[in-house]
């Protein structure tokens, strides 16, 4: 009996599972596209964060912490 590469293993569990190239393409795509969402939300918070600390007065005031 032959042995069997662990690529072709694979590539069978995956087809069985019912997962071909074109749902993996699809599913990196809106993961990355998620990705991309974050880390354009993360940039909008920091501009805010900027903007407030720039209007802010040059005062400063003091915080307590226990």
């Amino acid at each position: 009996m032959a042995t069997r590469k662990a690529c072709c293993m694979v590539s069978e569990i995956l087809e069985e599972a019912g997962i071909d190239r074109e749902k993996v393409r699809k599913l990196r795509r809106q993961v990355l596209e998620g990705v991309v969402l974050m880390c354009q939300w993360q940039l909008e918070r920091m501009q805010q964060d900027s903007a407030k600390d720039a209007g802010a007065s040059a005062k400063t005031r003091k915080v307590r912490v226990e």
